[in-house]
């Protein structure tokens, strides 16, 4: 491995993923002005910049809350009536507001081509205070924001992430967040010193970046059910909080990966985002069937809507096996503000007319009894009944053409169609 040509290709990265200046300028001023209108004429409730714009850790991609902290001592008690609250505050400021569900509900502020968002949030000294779990953000950018020096290293963290499609810890996604990104770059000191140290991780693998639990087992100390992911990120501002709690072992094991292959072949590749219906498209061959499906998402919070869309992907590749379709490579994709894309390459060749089912033991005499009363062409193997029976799709095209219009798809998706 060598280091002087990871650094150059690192710098290069680093320049290409920089907002542009104009662009940032623009949106916090526009920022700024929000936060001016909600703070004049209060006096218990502040607005302030959060998120990954607070703590300079954003990309290109806009991403910066407003956070709207109301006093202690005097809301404690309202948790749950924060958001009405801020919502009477809001529409006396601005034309219109969107209110949208969450653990607290929270708003959207529409600026020419930009959307914010408007967050309440009880103001805490300890995450011990918190009424929600957004009480606790201001206090993550607090922590991220005293390892200022680190801000170019986390960048690098949340794209490598991001191209390799691990990146968000919605449940449709149960990737590395943006906060356990930056944790991991903080603990390890640089985005190369986490690639090194990711590659040799294994399952429960711990990382305490404020070392709470230095010399001890952190497994007999905090409660397992928090414990389940294959990385175990303990919070620096909340200790019995597993931080990568959300991250499946999917997007755990791409990670590990991705750091192996980076570490072999560094390139500048691993921070670019895969096309994926390219990547699909250059799969097909002669032997090979590419069939990419259109869904198109219901209104909601993206994260329930997400939810659903996978649901459905799980759906389908579950009755594409059980009908014996040779998957050979699938994924899908969904940019949260368009319409979601399902990729399923197949073995070209169609399934044979006959198929072949696998019956109860013979033993189990009733079964089989009744087993036979289904099938007519019936035999007996390996201490078993089988039937062969005429299969009903050859093809992968007719049954996901039959399954699109199930129920269970049409209640998730406004529309789903083949291209």
């Amino acid at each position: 491995m060598n280091n002087s040509k990871i650094k150059f290709i690192l710098n290069g990265i680093l320049k290409d993923i920089q907002p542009d200046k104009n662009y940032e300028k623009d949106i916090f001023e526009r920022l700024n002005s929000i936060i001016k209108k909600i703070n004049k004429n209060q006096k218990h409730i502040k607005a302030i910049l959060g998120g990954s714009g607070a703590k300079g850790t954003w990309l290109k991609t806009f991403d910066a809350d407003t956070f709207v902290l109301f006093d202690y001592k005097k809301y404690k008690d309202k948790s749950n009536k924060l958001s009405d609250i801020l919502e009477k505050i809001l529409k006396k400021k601005f034309k219109s507001i969107i209110r949208l569900h969450g653990s607290r509900d929270y708003f959207q502020i529409k600026e020419g081509k930009f959307t914010f968002e408007i967050v309440p949030i009880l103001k805490i000294k300890k995450a011990e205070q918190a009424k929600n779990i957004t009480d606790v953000s201001p206090l993550h950018s607090n922590w991220v924001k005293k390892h200022g020096k680190l801000v170019d290293e986390i960048k690098l963290t949340k794209q490598f992430a991001q191209a390799q499609n691990v990146y968000g810890a919605e449940s449709y996604i149960r990737g590395f967040s943006g906060y356990v990104c930056e944790i991991l770059t903080v603990h390890y000191g640089s985005f190369l010193n986490l690639i090194k140290n990711s590659a040799k991780w294994k399952g429960k693998a711990v990382v305490d970046a404020a070392g709470y639990y230095r010399g001890k087992d952190v497994f007999k100390i905090v409660n397992t059910s928090k414990l389940m992911s294959p990385l175990i990120v303990i919070d620096p501002v909340q200790k019995d909080r597993n931080a990568a709690a959300a991250l499946s072992e999917e997007k755990f094991s791409k990670f590990k990966e991705a750091a192996i292959k980076f570490l072999k072949n560094p390139s500048g590749e691993f921070f670019v985002r895969k096309d994926l219906k390219s990547s699909f498209e250059k799969l097909k061959s002669g032997m090979t069937m590419l069939i990419t499906i259109k869904l198109t998402p219901l209104d909601g919070k993206i994260d329930v809507v997400g939810s659903k869309l996978i649901k459905i992907y799980g759906f389908l590749a579950q009755q594409l096996g059980r009908s014996q379709f040779n998957i050979i490579k699938s994924d899908w994709e969904w940019n949260k503000k368009s319409d979601a894309a399902l990729y399923f390459l197949f073995d070209a060749k169609p399934l044979s007319n006959k198929v072949e089912i696998e019956g109860p033991p013979l033993k189990i005499l009733n079964h089989v009894q009744h087993f036979k009363k289904q099938h007519k062409n019936t035999f007996e193997k390996s201490g078993k009944i089988y039937a062969v029976d005429k299969r009903k799709y050859t093809l992968p095209e007719d049954l996901l053409e039959s399954l699109l219009k199930d129920p269970y798809v049409r209640e998730r998706a406004k529309s789903a169609k083949i291209l």
